[in-house]
């Protein structure tokens, strides 16, 4: 079975385990509310499967989500038309992550380092400029654009479901996607094949930022809010969907859409733990299983998931079975050890 075909039933199983658990889980008011929550998640995930498939990482997403809510809100404070406000606020955010890439790629530390210490910076800079208190959004035309309504959809889902879509035909049928996927699987092959290996990197690192803001002005129009303190578990999360939708961190591997579905994986968990009021570190408990079980089924060289699970059980017969018969040896050990105890 396909790791694919294994997550959709996954999903399915949670969603018929959700329903038998709370009675709250299938009201129309909680369906919005996992939709909402995945169309924001989902964006970052998008954003971090496209570093992941280089075997990087980002883990400076919930900053940059942060901090764009904060400058979006005080941007907007200050009487800035609402286009200026998001082109300012996406060009903030992807400078982000070209900062990222570049320290990658220059500065030649690893992408956990690099990304680690950048949270730390977007973080600070995020507290500065909120200055202490949390900034209101008043503005009907921008919370219109990022969480009003298109006919019968909301605005997140429409951006969210088109964002999946762009990335799925960028990595399946542009020149960067398919380079994208060969630095992954193998990159010294790709710098020897003449591959701009650099300048790849720093653009994954780059829609990771920008796809970070995006999710951030998503966020700060449905809280109405810029916040310093928003999107602490995007990082986590992100991470979380893209692997459990069969990303490797090794590179290489998967596509967009299962990171998305990843992503729905993840939000209804994240949900039917709320449901039940499982505790913050009971949830990050679970995530992190999930995380270390994904990465386990994902980190074989090209094994494909029935492979693993045929190898494991294989190896269980192996260890429990007798000794082979055809083994001359094994025959005569056994044969002995039987009259030991006769």
């Amino acid at each position: 079975m396909k790791s694919r075909g294994v997550l959709l039933m996954a999903v399915a199983a949670i969603l018929i385990a959700g329903s038998a658990i709370s009675p709250y889980f299938l009201t129309s008011r909680n369906i919005s509310s996992i939709v909402l929550t995945i169309a924001v998640l989902s964006v970052v995930a998008v954003g971090q499967f496209l570093v992941i498939v280089t075997a990087g990482i980002d883990l400076s997403v919930g900053a940059t989500t942060a901090l764009t809510t904060v400058m979006t809100a005080v941007l907007l404070r200050d009487g800035l038309p609402v286009a200026a406000v998001i082109g300012i606020s996406i060009a903030v955010s992807s400078a982000v992550g070209m900062v990222n890439g570049l320290l990658v790629v220059y500065g030649r530390i690893t992408p956990f380092i690099a990304t680690l210490g950048m949270t730390s910076v977007v973080q600070g800079i995020a507290f500065l400029v909120q200055n202490g208190t949390l900034v209101p959004i008043n503005n009907k035309d921008f919370v219109a654009i990022f969480a009003g309504t298109v006919g019968p959809f909301r605005s997140e889902v429409i951006i969210f479901v088109v964002v999946a879509l762009a990335a799925a035909a960028l990595m399946r049928w542009s020149i960067f996607g398919r380079r994208l996927y060969a630095l992954g699987g193998n990159p010294q092959a790709a710098r020897l094949s003449g591959l701009p290996v650099n300048r790849d990197i720093i653009t994954a690192y780059l829609l990771s930022g920008l796809l970070a803001g995006l999710a951030g002005l998503m966020l700060a129009a449905q809280l109405h809010e810029g916040n310093s303190l928003l999107g602490s578990d995007l990082a986590l999360n992100s991470i979380a969907a893209a692997v459990v939708g069969g990303a490797s961190l090794f590179g290489g591997t998967s596509t967009p859409l299962a990171a998305v579905f990843g992503g729905l994986l993840i939000g209804t968990i994240s949900n039917i733990l709320d449901l039940i009021s499982m505790p913050v570190q009971g949830q990050l408990l679970i995530k992190g299983a999930l995380i270390l079980v994904a990465v386990y089924f994902t980190s074989g060289a090209g094994l494909s998931l029935r492979q693993r699970i045929r190898g494991i059980f294989k190896n269980r017969r192996k260890r429990a079975g007798p000794a082979q018969p055809s083994d001359p040896v094994a025959v005569e050990s056994h044969d002995e050890l039987q009259a030991v105890k006769r």
